[in-house]
């Protein structure tokens, strides 16, 4: 179960990383968006709540098409942590983190000892059900599994240069539709000057410490993806299955009323 992990082969390969959150929990969609092309596909287990065998079977789809699974869970949870990477996942990311401390505190909570506190056991998907498990695969899930935050509080955006420092932090996923709740602006207003210079300012911490830093666009998804690659953002995420999947029976319906 040591696959190569995509997103971080292409990030190391210095190209832009594309792929799609999921919610429906459908091995399907995951083996589709794999065929697809995408690198990547982030399941969602804090708005979409699943804690049952489904995941198991998301990251074996994933795993079938070789594409990188990220799991989101909520924080202050360590154990959904732990149960996200045994079920195979190859990237982690938690949301609302609002601090430094809350961020270190993820690391810990996704590696091994003596860099973390993440309980072992090889019987898990990720290890082959104890066929691959041992020291070379505690080894290789440290160095291979991508350990990422959500950045989406203004609190966290005054310390973010301090979060990227983090060792064992890979990247971050930037939530303008939180940061702009977190404003007081009441929706989401992704383009608001302030959500803009804290997605610039979080960018450019990244940086600085060579990491990453993922946001999701919408369409038309050229102008907005040229945006942020500029801004040297290198994960792009192209909107929710099930948003895609409406928006493509929408404009359908709508051509064929029209005729």
């Amino acid at each position: 179960m040591k696959r190569v992990n995509r997103l971080r082969q292409v990030l190391a390969e210095g190209r832009v990383a594309v792929g799609t959150c999921v919610d429906s929990y459908s091995p399907a969609v995951i083996e589709t968006v794999g065929y697809s092309g995408l690198d990547w596909v982030r399941v969602d287990n804090e708005y979409s709540w699943r804690r049952d065998e489904s995941m198991e079977n998301m990251m074996r789809a994933a795993a079938l098409v070789g594409i990188t699974a990220m799991v989101r869970v909520e924080k202050d949870d360590p154990y959904l942590i732990s149960k996200a990477l045994q079920s195979g996942a190859q990237a982690i990311v938690v949301s609302d983190i609002v601090s430094y401390e809350e961020a270190m505190a993820v690391v810990r909570a996704a590696k091994y000892p003596p860099k973390g506190h993440r309980g072992y056991s090889g019987y898990c998907f990720a290890a082959g059900w104890g066929a691959d498990g041992g020291r070379e695969w505690v080894e290789w899930s440290d160095r291979e599994v991508m350990v990422g935050v959500m950045i989406e509080n203004e609190e966290v955006v005054s310390e973010v240069d301090k979060v990227m420092a983090i060792e064992g932090l890979d990247y971050c996923l930037f939530g303008p539709a939180d940061y702009s709740m977190s404003l007081g602006l009441r929706s989401s207003q992704k383009d608001h000057p302030k959500v803009q210079n804290a997605i610039k300012r979080t960018a450019d911490a990244a940086a600085r410490h060579n990491k990453a830093v993922a946001i999701g666009i919408g369409e038309p998804w050229q102008g907005e993806a040229k945006k942020y690659i500029d801004m040297g953002i290198r994960i792009i995420e192209v909107g929710h299955e099930l948003g895609v999947l409406r928006s493509a029976f929408k404009k359908a319906g709508e051509t064929i009323r029209a005729l």
